[in-house]
């Protein structure tokens, strides 16, 4: 078993959390990652701090690979 403080001394984990900080109203949903935020052409964000929450179920590398390929296609067309 590891502690927190076993997380943020072995891997880095602030706090030892992994999912990179709290999940409170503030950091949900449209306030990722931060409120008003305006995409930047270009950047894909895929960690366990991006919507909708990685964890172990990888689900924001899904979402940002499936846009990817969507931008790649448009490039062909």
């Amino acid at each position: 078993m590891l502690t927190p403080p076993d997380l943020e001394r072995e891997f880095g984990l602030t706090g030892g959390n992994i999912f990179h900080g709290a999940m409170g109203l503030d950091s949900l949903l449209l306030m990722r990652p931060i409120k008003g935020w305006t995409p930047v052409r270009g950047l894909y964000m895929c960690g366990s701090g991006s919507h909708p929450r990685g964890g172990v179920t990888g689900a924001p590398s899904r979402n940002a690979a499936h846009v990817v390929l969507q931008d790649v296609k448009k490039l062909f067309r």
